[in-house]
């Protein structure tokens, strides 16, 4: 009796370590097949901001004076350009972004406000990162100009 079990116990053993007959079967995907087309195509806009002063040298100001400019820029690309944020290296300096998409061949404004109260006197760069869908974003445009007592 046990020599059956022992027998029926490997005959099992053997029998569990047969290769299934399941298979898989790989399929490549041909990039003509309606699969691959099915997945879009990414997107990349063609539009493209060009300053046509990227550093504003104010000079010298004396402290507490504030410090308009507006920079100009042009849509050089195919598709309308979306400033999404201008964002500059500390409060002192404000840029003011246009709200409305600018369409290829146009052109628009990028204004920015520099407060010198409180700042020491001396030389300074301030510098403002301007992110849009334009192929070239992010930018930077600068501010020069020295501060006087």
């Amino acid at each position: 009796m046990k020599k059956n079990l022992l027998l029926a116990f490997v005959a099992l053993s053997f029998a569990s370590c047969q290769p299934s007959a399941k298979t898989t079967k790989t399929t490549l995907v041909d990039s003509n097949s309606t699969a691959a087309a099915a997945i879009p195509p990414v997107k990349v806009s063609t539009a493209e901001i060009l300053f046509t002063n990227d550093i504003y040298n104010f000079g010298e100001i004396k402290k507490g004076e504030i410090v308009t400019y507006d920079f100009k820029f042009k849509n050089t690309g195919k598709e309308p350009l979306i400033i999404k944020d201008a964002l500059a290296t500390c409060g002192c300096t404000v840029p003011e972004i246009p709200k409305e998409p600018i369409l290829p061949g146009a052109e628009g404004i990028l204004k920015v406000v520099f407060n010198s109260a409180g700042k020491p006197a001396g030389p300074l760069r301030k510098q403002v990162t301007v992110s849009s869908n334009a192929v070239n974003s992010p930018v930077a445009i600068q501010l020069l100009g020295t501060i006087k007592e």
